[in-house]
């Protein structure tokens, strides 16, 4: 059995598909943009505030399923040039302890959805009520 997870408070999805599943206490949340689900725009103003806007999304989704970011286990990062790198991990960090942070994988793409600089899935697990 599936739940399907979905906030207004992160971005609709852009596709035939939905913010997270839950099933059998695992979420898999699907990768978020910069996009502010107040203003559904882009978030262009620079990597930092691309990559907060990601974390943003990626809270209100965990949230909408019972989780925190201290659910998550794995997380993956895309990003359009690996230049960005440094910037992105700096703002991740902030989200995570270091002792107990998910594992995790940052790779360089050609092109993410919109020509953003930076997308983040992740995988959780949740306490099924």
């Amino acid at each position: 059995m599936k739940t399907i997870i979905n906030t207004d408070n992160a971005p609709n999805p852009v596709g035939p598909y939905n913010q997270a599943v839950l099933a059998n206490g695992m979420l898999y949340c699907s990768g978020q943009i910069p996009i502010d689900p107040a203003t559904n725009k882009l978030v262009t103003s620079g990597i930092i505030a691309e990559t907060e806007q990601v974390m943003k999304n990626l809270e209100a989704v965990l949230i909408a399923a019972g989780g925190t970011f201290e659910s998550v286990v794995k997380c993956s990062i895309f990003m359009s040039d690996m230049v960005f790198y440094s910037s992105i991990n700096s703002v991740y960090a902030k989200y995570f302890k270091e002792d107990t942070a998910p594992a995790r994988e940052a790779v360089a793409v050609k092109t993410l959805p919109k020509n953003v600089n930076v997308e983040i899935s992740l995988i959780a697990v949740i306490q099924e009520k």
